[in-house]
């Protein structure tokens, strides 16, 4: 397709757009070419509904009406393209805690006409390193309580700037007070940018353990409102919406940011706290629609009786598969049907679900409006319904890979082909099945083996290790890594803690090991490859050759894109 004339100065992302002939096929929904989804979901808001009405709510009890929250982004934005020199397509990367101060540093990303990378406030120097390698960023905004890891990652040339910090240099000083001309008061004029300029890359692990950069315009921002939220959520200018996905989630991003935002309505921002206090959360601040993963709904099943959850008039579930006797028990104790759903970093948000009276425990759903989906065989063909095969899916949302040769596995005869092995009904509602592929889905959070396998054998002790997933009634898989130890090394309590500790300082606590059985070999063909079958048998069977044991990763229950 011909893409719009762009406004970016810095024209590296759409540079690295695969070639149109590797997009898939797209939904046109009519938005104008000219758009800016930072003023659609800020400006364009306070035109049709005002600027006193309640947009962020924090963790302090302190509320941001959508005028103030202007004000905040407006004054942030005049920083960056003043201050700091951030011209329209440079790639800025935003890191830190969920807050209000986080979503307008995003906001005013996108009214700078700027391209937004936010990422996990776990992640460590190593994966910061690569994402900042990759997307060639120049420009981090960083919250000043996890500047170590950024700093440490040692990434050349990077401008942090923290913000939520002492100082006259920290962001929100210059966005108060200005650097000695007084502060940036005036209304920020947004970059006209292109509907089809990148506003944003989310950063999603594959198979390979190697990061893919996903492409999303301003356009596709606007299209995960005006599709699932708007026609299968459907929320309400009173609602408030709070949940456990960060914001370097695109399921946090887009349930906890643009949604809301998008209706007139708004958003407590804090980190996920365990179920408890998300419990008491939900009554402190009367929220009504809940984004979390089934591993929290299930966390929060024992705990209903503790508080008053009155309020909550939609709860939704992705990240994982939702069992059909989690959404019954969580029916029988509160009367709301969760809104089971499935979507994709490729994809943006989700795709498949079905809301109220159309809901089905124990399905996924059904395409959200603007979206087609069908089951099909190795070679793109669609199989009977009933029978197993790759769930593929289009829209006015799709893949598209910041350089990167995977979009040709992802995207074929213009279909994205998630990875999601799938069964559709008669009735034409979509069940899950299992991952296509070596990806492992842990209380939300996706997890690819080879990283963690790449972590473990930067070890000096491990001459081998393969990572699989195991069934887990609470989180949906748990990682375990089965390891080789190099000779004389004992494969005790001692170097378990001590291979624990290690991954953790390489990557995000979600990712590590949760279990870690020892062997003497692992299973390999004659031609030497590795038989991960064979590993997914001894887990399940719970057959272990030597010692393992259970870790805490740490993981609390986001949800992965």
């Amino acid at each position: 397709m011909e893409l719009r004339p762009s406004a970016h100065i810095d024209t590296f992302a759409r540079d690295h757009l695969p070639p149109a002939r590797q997009w898939p096929h797209l939904v046109d929904l009519g938005y104008p070419d000219r758009l800016n989804c930072g003023a659609e979901l800020l400006d364009r808001t306070i035109e049709r509904l005002g600027p006193d009405r309640p947009a962020l709510r924090d963790a302090s009890g302190a509320v941001w009406t959508y005028g103030r929250l202007r004000d905040r982004v407006d004054r942030l934005a005049h920083v960056l393209t003043g201050d700091l020199g951030v011209l329209p397509g440079h790639r800025v990367l935003l890191r830190g805690p969920t807050t209000p101060w986080l979503a307008a540093c995003w906001l005013a990303v996108m009214k700078a006409g700027a391209v937004a990378v936010t990422v996990l406030a776990a992640q460590r120097p190593g994966e910061l390193a690569t994402i900042c390698r990759l997307a060639r960023i120049g420009h981090a905004l960083c919250d000043a309580r996890s500047l170590d890891g950024l700093v440490r990652a040692g990434v050349p040339g990077l401008r942090i700037t923290p913000y939520g910090g002492p100082g006259p240099e920290d962001l929100l000083h210059l966005a108060e007070h200005g650097r000695g001309q007084g502060p940036p008061s005036e209304p920020y004029p947004c970059v006209a940018t292109s509907a089809d300029d990148v506003a944003l890359i989310a950063f999603t692990s594959g198979t390979t353990g190697r990061p893919k950069g996903c492409m999303h315009f301003h356009r596709d921002v606007l299209a995960i409102a005006d599709t699932f939220s708007a026609q299968v959520l459907r929320p309400r200018p009173d609602d408030v919406f709070a949940g456990s996905p960060p914001l370097g989630f695109t399921f946090g991003l887009g349930g906890l940011v643009v949604f809301p935002l998008r209706a007139g309505a708004s958003a407590y921002l804090a980190d996920w706290g365990g179920p408890e206090q998300l419990l008491r959360d939900i009554a402190r601040h009367r929220v009504s629609v809940l984004f979390t993963a089934p591993t929290a709904y299930r966390a929060l099943l024992p705990r209903l009786g503790s508080q008053d959850i009155t309020s909550l008039r939609r709860c939704v579930s992705a990240g994982e598969n939702l069992p059909a006797a989690t959404w019954q028990s969580w029916y029988e104790a509160t009367g709301l049907r969760i809104i089971n759903g499935i979507g994709a970093t490729e994809m943006l948000h989700i795709f498949l679900s079905a809301a109220d009276d159309a809901a089905r425990p124990g399905t996924t759903g059904l395409p959200v409006p603007g979206f087609q989906a069908r089951v099909v065989d190795a070679a793109g063909r669609p199989v009977a319904d009933g029978e197993p095969g790759l769930l593929a899916v289009r829209g006015p949302t799709g893949c598209r890979y910041l350089a990167d040769p995977r979009q040709t596995e992802y995207v074929r005869d213009g279909w994205n082909l998630t990875g999601d092995t799938c069964i559709r009904d008669a009735d034409g509602y979509f069940h899950y099945v299992a991952r296509a592929d070596d990806m492992i889905i842990s209380a939300g959070y996706n997890i690819a083996g080879p990283e963690v396998e790449d972590a473990l054998t930067h070890h000096p002790d491990v001459l081998e290790a393969a990572v699989v997933g195991r069934a887990d009634e609470e989180r949906g898989q748990v990682v375990v890594a089965h390891v080789v130890l190099r000779a004389g090394v004992s494969g005790g309590p001692e170097t378990v803690a001590a291979l624990r500790a290690f991954t953790k300082e390489r990557i995000a606590p979600y990712k590590c090991p949760r279990e870690i059985v020892f062997h003497d070999a692992l299973p390999r063909t004659p031609t030497g490859k590795l038989q991960r079958f064979r590993l997914r048998e001894w887990t399940d069977a719970g057959a272990e050759a030597g010692s393992g044991a259970e870790a805490e990763a740490g993981a609390g229950a986001g949800a992965g894109g």
